[in-house]
């Protein structure tokens, strides 16, 4: 009974937790995007805007959430529980801290398998959401994000082969102890380069973001497969993309950064949970800062970049390590 309640409570801390995160994450967004266009940006609610989070969730919990007529109301409902629910789970597997407790699951040995097999599940929410509407422009943005995610799915896993084949396990905790030699230059973001661009643009094609955000466009799509969407429904989609966020952030932090190794953490493990902290929001930042950067691409460009130029890439780039690990280079 012990190991069952420690699993829930442990379950409970991490859903409040990405809540939290959610919440805080828009509010950073928001106040960085300020900084970067030479803005202000909420600065009302609570000093310093802190408040603000509250304030739009009060916003969307009192606002008026229609269905429409002819939408499969069926689907339509569970449509934004199928979108939020992978990107919490997702966590299970990712290690916090250097010691076991502060990771959900403990050591999944398939770890890698159990994150593309989640993340992949993330492309019915859209897609379900655009058809269950019975709106053409939401049908035709529910298309846009599963022929977006699927296809840049396929690079994100060619990525992450390079990594399992570097650490030869698809646990994440193994995965973050063959990055601990001693020093920052075992990180597979400089042994691995090539994989770690390719993750990260992949991640940033996952969550349909700028300048990845095809599958709303305002000029053809209004606001895609969300077009239907309002009030909580809408919040619990705009919940999905955040937390899939900070999701990304921290796999990236654990394949490419080293996760939660950093001096000292054996001494004071709590330690491993500040520097892993530490590497997810400088992701969260570069995520924002891209956004604030780049334009839109333009739906073709963007399919034509994923399938000719990432996923030949990152076929190469599995080869070229399979090799040089035969050859005793690693």
């Amino acid at each position: 009974m012990a190991p069952i309640l420690l699993f829930f409570l442990k379950s409970v801390a991490l859903i409040i937790i990405a809540l939290a995160g959610f919440a805080y994450t828009t509010l950073l967004e928001r106040r960085f995007i300020a900084r970067l266009q030479a803005r202000i940006g909420p600065n009302r609610a609570g000093p310093q805007g802190f408040l603000q989070p509250v304030a739009d969730g009060l916003k969307l919990i009192v606002k008026e959430s229609i269905t429409p007529a002819q939408a499969d109301k069926v689907i339509y409902f569970l449509a934004p529980m199928i979108a939020v629910i992978p990107a919490l789970i997702v966590f299970a597997v990712i290690p916090f801290g250097s010691d076991p407790i502060f990771s959900l699951m403990g050591d999944l040995n398939i770890g890698v398998l159990y994150i593309l097999a989640i993340l992949s599940i993330g492309v019915y929410g859209s897609a379900l959401a655009g058809w269950s509407s019975n709106n053409k422009y939401a049908s035709l943005g529910g298309l846009r994000a599963s022929a977006q995610m699927i296809s840049y799915e396929l690079a994100l896993g060619l990525s992450l082969v390079a990594v399992v084949l570097m650490a030869s396990s698809a646990s994440l905790n193994d995965i973050v102890k063959y990055q601990q030699p001693g020093n920052i230059l075992g990180w597979l973001i400089f042994r691995q380069p090539i994989a770690a661009i390719i993750f990260a643009i992949c991640a940033m094609a996952e969550l349909a973001r700028a300048p990845f955000d095809l599958v709303e466009a305002e000029q053809e799509l209004t606001a895609g497969f969300l077009t239907e969407y309002g009030g909580m429904k809408f919040a619990l989609f705009y919940m999905s993309e955040y937390v899939k966020m900070i999701a990304m952030s921290a796999l990236f932090a654990t394949f490419f950064l080293g996760g939660w190794s950093g001096p000292f953490v054996n001494e004071v493990p709590v330690l491993s949970l500040v520097y892993f902290a530490i590497k997810v929001v400088i992701g969260l930042l570069i995520i924002v800062w891209v956004r604030a950067t780049l334009p839109r691409f333009r739906y073709d460009k963007l399919m034509s970049f994923g399938w000719k130029a990432l996923l030949p890439i990152g076929l190469a780039n599995v080869m070229l390590t399979a090799l040089l690990i035969v050859l005793g280079v690693y």
